[in-house]
C-alpha cells in the first residue's frame, strides 16, 4: 500500500462521515498546520485559534475535496493560508504578544526555552518581510522539512523555482535579521 492510496482511502472514510478518520487526518497534520500558522501570524495563541478554524473547515467541507493525486495537506495548507489572510482582514495587523507559558516545557530548563521562545519569536517576525511564495517555501523546506520535490509538488511549481525563491528568501532573511536587529 501506498502513502497516497492510503491518505485517499483516509479521505473517502472521512467524506462518508467517519469520526475517526477525521480524527486520524488531525492527529497526522495538526503539528503542520499549527506551524505553518506560527510562522505566518508570530503568535501562539492566534495560531492555536486558526489552526482549531482550519479543522472545522476541513469538517465543513470535506465532502468538496476531489483527491488529485496531491498531498492532502495540500488542501489543508491552502484553508490555512485563507484562514491568516482572512484573519488579517478582519484584525488589521497582527499583534504579537509578550512571552508567556511557551517558556517552560517538559524537561527544559527556562533558559533554553527562553532562548527557544526567542529564536522562534525574531525568525517569525523576520518571516514577515517576505513575499508569500518565499515564505511558503521557507516554511514547508525548513520547518516542515520537505525536499524540495515535495514542495515544487505542493506548490505546483518547478524545482529549479523552489531552489530560486529560496536562494532569495535565505537571503531577505539575512537581511532583515541583520538589519534590523532582529
Amino acid at each position: 500500500m501506498t502513502k497516497s492510496s492510503d491518505e485517499k482511502r483516509l479521505v473517502q472514510r472521512a467524506q462518508r462521515g467517519d469520526a475517526d478518520a477525521f480524527g486520524e487526518i488531525y492527529e497526522l497534520h495538526q503539528s503542520a498546520v499549527y506551524r505553518y500558522i506560527y510562522y505566518r501570524m508570530g503568535d501562539a495563541s492566534t495560531a492555536e485559534d486558526l489552526t482549531g478554524a482550519v479543522f472545522v473547515r476541513v469538517v465543513e467541507n470535506i465532502d468538496r475535496f476531489v483527491y488529485r493525486g496531491k498531498p492532502l495537506l495540500t488542501w489543508l495548507y491552502t484553508i490555512a493560508r485563507n484562514a491568516v489572510i482572512d484573519h488579517r482582514r478582519r484584525a488589521g495587523r497582527a499583534v504579537v504578544l509578550p512571552l508567556d507559558e511557551r517558556l517552560v516545557a517538559e524537561g527544559d530548563d527556562i533558559e533554553q526555552a527562553a532562548e527557544r521562545a526567542l529564536t522562534q519569536d525574531r525568525l517569525a517576525a523576520a518571516i514577515v518581510h517576505l513575499t508569500e511564495d518565499q515564505r511558503q517555501v521557507i516554511i514547508l523546506k525548513f520547518m516542515e522539512e520537505m525536499t524540495n520535490e515535495e514542495v515544487a509538488r505542493m506548490l505546483d511549481k518547478t524545482v529549479g523555482a523552489v531552489k530560486s525563491l529560496q536562494h532569495r528568501a535565505l537571503a531577505a532573511l539575512c537581511r532583515v535579521l541583520s538589519s534590523d536587529g532582529l
